[in-house]
Order: structure tokens, then C-alpha cells, then sequence
């Protein structure tokens, strides 16, 4: 458990007026998003089938909740930790046309996260998903599709102002754009979260790309990436500056989907060869899903970043260590 203390760190609204102002940017938000991305709302599972290859593995390391069936004996079901593989395989089953997609509200359990300011064992995003042909798999594609979601955090940066005038956390005017290479070079000596710190406070609003594959400095990864869902040279961290705690947050993690032969590389790179079996894998190895492109915004985030919150527990309604809600609670951090 670690906790950052913000200095002379005082919220402007109270408990109730946050939960107001909660309410208030999540239903603008995924409306806004909607129309900006071409998306239509639909619903999304709880949990899935271990056996489908359909749950997201994270870093590869993170043990999923998992439970059985009474009417399905033998069968596991786990609850999702990420929809990355499942809304590519409903956009095929809905008949999703050219440049048309889906948006969900995705809530997972992630029960080894370690929990901090930022990190929650309950995840809640706006997972969206949008089909693209194999031509418009570029870094152009996705830099505009970046700038598209950029547009709609500033505008809700507005709406929040016009309501709350006195809390809203002003945003960077832009996205800088950098590859996880780039920053590596630029900053050396630094780990890759003090790396994230260091150019989103200079920069304000940085999307760092081509998240997966090892660095050459340093042999590891800017961040650890499953190797099956989004295409490691064609992906990026959407990262905004936070004030209350004069940090990083990221936002939002996206990217064009793996393809048929990227799905394989990746794949046999990570030491994960035996998922090309599962029906899932083979579907894109057979190209009978959609080509892609898709991420996950954090709502609780969003509204942290948007109020200038100091912890995460002030915006959402989680489980955390009693010591970690009297600290918080010592230093004007009320944790829902």
C-alpha cells in the first residue's frame, strides 16, 4: 500500500457535490464520445469463459476472479479484466459496418493490483471499438483517432467549468506526441513512470507509442503489454498532467489490434504460443474477425483528472486497507 500526500491538498466540492459532479461527466462524457467516434452504446459481459480466449491476460501475470457454474459443471468463468478481445469478436457478431463501433461501460476486478492514489482493485471504463480496414492500419490512423478522444476530454474540460468553475482542472491545449523509444533516448537515466512524470508535466498532454516490445537502452519494456489484442508497434498511453499530485495519470490505453501475422509474432515473442490454438486467435489468424482499432478510457480517471482529485477512492466506491482510509482521511482525501 502507498499513498501520495499532496501538499496543502484541500477538494473544492464536497463528498456529495463530487458524486453530483460525477454523475454529471460520466453521462456527458460517453455521449460526447459517442458522437465524436461514430459509436453506438451497447451492453457487455460481466465474465466470459475461460476456454474462449477471450479474456484479457493484462501483463500476463494477473490472476483473474474466477468461479464455476451449477448448470455448466467442468466449465470455468472468469470475471473480465479488460474487453480488448471480446469487443472485436461483437463487432463482427453485430454486422458493425466500415468505420462504425461500439461503446460499453466495462467493470472488472483486477485482484492483484496494488493499490496507491491511482490504482483500485475495481476498474471501471468506457471500452469502445471501431472497425477499420487492413489499409488504415497506421500510425496515422491512430494519431488521429488520439486526437479525436484529445478533442473530447478538452471539450468536457468546458462543460465542467460552466458547472463547476471553482474545481475543474484546466487541460494542455494539445497532444504531444512521442514513442516510448523517443522518451527513452530523451530521458536515460529515468524509469519509465519518471520518464511519464517528466513529459507530461513539461508537455501537459503526451500519448507516448509503440508500447511492448523492449527498449534498446535498457532491454525492457516501456510497459508490459499482453501480446495478443493490440499490435505492439501501433499502440500508445494517452497521459495527462494532474496537479494535486503534480504527476502523470493516464487516461486512456489504445491501439490498432493485432492482425494475422502480428497476433503470431507477438505471440511467439512473449512465449505464448499455445494460445494461437484457442478460437479467438484462430479467428484472426483466419481473418474472420475485423481489422480494428479500440482502448479503454477510465471513467473514475476522468473524472479524477477533470476535478483535480487527489485519489481515486474520491471519485469511485471501492474496498481499501483501513489504514489507507484513515490516511487519506488525515490529509482531505475522503475515500468514497
Amino acid at each position: 500500500m502507498q499513498v501520495m500526500i499532496p501538499k496543502n491538498y484541500k477538494p473544492t466540492l464536497t463528498v456529495l457535490e463530487t458524486q453530483e459532479a460525477i454523475k454529471y461527466i460520466r453521462d456527458t462524457f460517453q455521449s460526447e464520445l459517442g458522437k465524436q467516434l461514430r459509436l453506438s452504446r451497447i451492453s457487455a459481459p460481466l465474465f466470459v469463459t475461460k476456454k474462449s480466449g477471450l479474456n484479457d491476460n493484462l501483463n500476463g501475470i494477473e490472476r483473474p476472479v474466477s468461479f464455476d457454474m451449477q448448470e455448466m459443471p467442468g466449465e470455468r468463468i472468469e470475471v473480465v479484466q479488460s474487453l480488448a478481445k471480446w469487443k472485436r469478436y461483437a463487432l463482427k457478431k453485430y454486422n458493425f459496418s466500415h468505420h462504425s463501433g461500439l461503446y460499453t461501460n466495462m467493470n472488472a476486478i483486477r485482484r492483484d493490483e496494488l493499490l496507491d492514489n491511482l490504482h483500485s482493485i475495481y476498474v471501471d471504463q468506457w471500452d469502445w471499438e471501431r472497425v477499420i480496414t487492413k489499409e488504415e492500419r497506421t500510425i496515422e490512423t491512430l494519431e488521429n483517432t488520439v486526437r479525436e478522444i484529445f478533442k473530447v476530454i478538452k471539450h468536457m474540460e468546458h462543460e465542467v467549468w460552466y458547472k463547476y468553475p471553482h474545481a475543474v482542472c484546466h487541460l494542455a491545449d494539445d497532444v504531444f506526441f512521442i514513442t516510448s523509444q523517443e522518451l527513452e533516448d530523451l530521458y536515460p537515466d529515468l524509469s519509465p513512470k519518471e520518464r511519464e512524470n517528466t513529459i507530461t508535466k513539461e508537455k501537459g498532454c503526451v500519448f507516448i507509442e509503440k508500447i511492448g516490445y523492449p527498449l534498446e537502452r535498457s532491454g525492457r519494456a516501456h510497459d508490459g503489454r499482453a501480446p495478443d489484442y493490440d499490435d505492439w508497434n501501433l499502440n500508445g498511453d494517452l497521459l495527462f498532467y494532474l496537479p494535486s499530485l503534480d504527476r502523470a495519470l493516464e487516461i486512456s490505453s489504445m491501439g490498432i489490434r493485432v492482425d494475422e501475422d502480428s497476433i503470431v509474432e507477438q505471440c511467439k515473442f512473449a512465449n505464448c504460443e499455445g494460445r494461437l490454438t484457442l478460437p479467438y486467435h484462430q479467428m484472426i489468424q483466419n481473418k474472420e474477425l475485423p481489422y480494428t482499432i479500440g482502448g479503454g478510457i477510465g471513467q473514475s480517471r476522468l473524472c479524477m483528472l477533470l476535478l483535480n482529485k487527489a485519489h481515486v477512492g474520491e471519485v469511485q466506491a471501492s474496498i481499501w486497507p483501513e489504514e489507507m482510509v484513515e490516511e487519506c482521511a488525515k490529509y482531505n482525501m475522503p475515500l468514497l
